[in-house]
């Protein structure tokens, strides 16, 4: 834009100085540009491109994009930190950033061609039949009760009428998530056709890429084989697929948690309980029916419930301690002490409230005689102990010190302190050998008559 202002400037007379002082520039770079023979762009650098070495190598390359397509919202800080802590990189984290700029949009392409949802940003809206679907999702609900120990809400929600089962555990491991559906379908009496999960490692074995079948954990097809429903795990990244539990696990936080304070399991799950008829009672805003009132047909619809449960976990195994402890969990638990011996395996079950102890049967690990039931401790580093389970066990109360004097006099025992004075303090350390005779009371009373 100067230079065509250097030309029409020297047109109407303007001297090189007059025209640097106006557009700001040398009056030799106006003069170079006002020439008969002067160029009409300004000079371009000769590119760089290939001049530079090379410190992303194609080693590299390939490494970068290979995270790429496993996550490609991986920041470039991380990739670089990464390279350099554990590839031996020595570029700079720009150079980092700057492949990870052109590499994105061309893997985000190849990705998007074996989407099994090409169409970015949309879904589709759909209803189920009574019965034929519900959907599972959790809720982390954090330090509730004060104790450190963070606390889960197990959300599984009906797709037809929106009814809604909710309960609380300090756990998200297999025993706790199958559990949570078993108290689920009892709470709506009867079992869903298909329930949808995200890729959660209670339900699939491992991830794998876009279409292909996802293999599921052999106790998650146990468990929906026993109760007779189907598995429905949704793509990688996909939300919306189970929108209705998404958003309820926000109005049971709202509704049971909000401006509340809790000091048990127990106590959040009656507090749900309590506002489940609330909430039947309401008008959902998508089908425009009572919920309850759908909730009837819905229920009725549900396939029978088995005769008999699912056992998720057998119980862990544990040996007992020479202090008839038992490690669990980060918490200590009590055995008693005639029924077992230091070092004995023992087999440990826990549900959301209780810790059971049981010896193992000779003929199979599956559990004999009951040792013990605990609550089930809410903070770690707990000692869960029942005092009669130390029974018989050596509590130091036989144990003596003497003095050396020969008699009782100078001897205390552990459980039976002494209160000495001064001169008494000094006599029992120094133990003179005086006899006292002892004598009855009736004996000064008829010497001072």
């Amino acid at each position: 834009m100067n230079i065509r202002r250097f030309r029409s400037l020297f047109e109407a007379g303007a001297s090189y100085a007059e025209i640097a002082r106006e557009c700001g520039s040398d009056w030799r770079t106006v003069r170079k540009y006002v020439a008969e023979d002067a160029p009409s762009v300004p000079p371009v650098a000769p590119p760089r491109a290939g001049t530079q070495p090379r410190v992303i190598t194609a080693a590299f390359e390939a490494l970068i994009e290979t995270w790429l397509r496993g996550d490609l919202s991986l920041k470039a800080t991380v990739i670089h930190e990464r390279l350099v802590a554990e590839h031996g990189f020595t570029g700079a984290y720009q150079r980092v950033k700057m492949f990870c700029a052109q590499a994105r949009p061309r893997i985000a392409g190849e990705l998007e061609e074996t989407d099994e949802n090409s169409l970015f940003g949309f879904h589709r809206r759909f209803e189920t039949t009574p019965g034929a679907q519900a959907q599972v999702d959790w809720g982390e609900e954090g330090d509730l009760f004060g104790t450190g120990v963070k606390v889960y809400s197990f959300h599984m929600v009906l797709s037809y009428s929106r009814d809604m089962f909710s309960c609380y555990t300090t756990s998200m491991d297999m025993a706790a998530f199958w559990g949570a559906h078993a108290r689920a379908f009892a709470h709506f009496g009867g079992v869903p056709g298909t329930i949808v999960y995200d890729r959660t490692k209670t339900v699939i074995r491992r991830h794998v890429g876009p279409g292909a079948a996802v293999p599921l954990h052999p106790v998650a097809s146990g468990f929906a084989g026993h109760y007779g429903f189907d598995i429905d795990v949704l793509a990688a990244y996909r939300p919306t697929g189970k929108g209705r539990v998404e958003r309820q696990v926000k109005i049971v936080r709202d509704h049971v948690l909000g401006g509340r304070r809790f000091r048990t399991l127990g106590e959040l799950d009656e507090a749900f309980m309590v506002w489940v008829p609330i909430r039947r009672a309401q008008v959902h805003r998508t089908h425009g029916q009572v919920i309850g009132v759908r909730a009837v047909v819905d229920h009725a619809a549900l396939r029978p419930l088995p005769a008999t449960g699912f056992e998720v976990n057998p119980g862990d195994l544990r040996r007992v301690g020479k202090d008839a402890l038992v490690s669990f969990a980060g918490c200590l638990y009590s055995v008693p002490a005639r029924l077992i011996r230091p070092g004995q395996r023992v087999l440990v079950r826990a549900d959301a409230a209780t810790v059971t102890i049981s010896a193992i049967s000779a003929t199979s690990e599956a559990g004999g005689q009951h040792l013990a039931s605990h609550g089930l401790a809410t903070r770690k580093g707990s000692w869960v102990i029942d005092p009669t389970h130390w029974d018989g066990l050596p509590d130091g109360h036989t144990r003596a010190t003497t003095t050396g004097a020969g008699d009782s006099a100078g001897s205390t025992r552990p459980g039976k302190p002494v209160d000495l004075g001064p001169l008494s303090a000094v006599l029992a350390t120094h133990a003179p050998d005086v006899h006292v005779a002892a004598r009855p009371l009736a004996a000064y009373e008829a010497a001072m008559n």
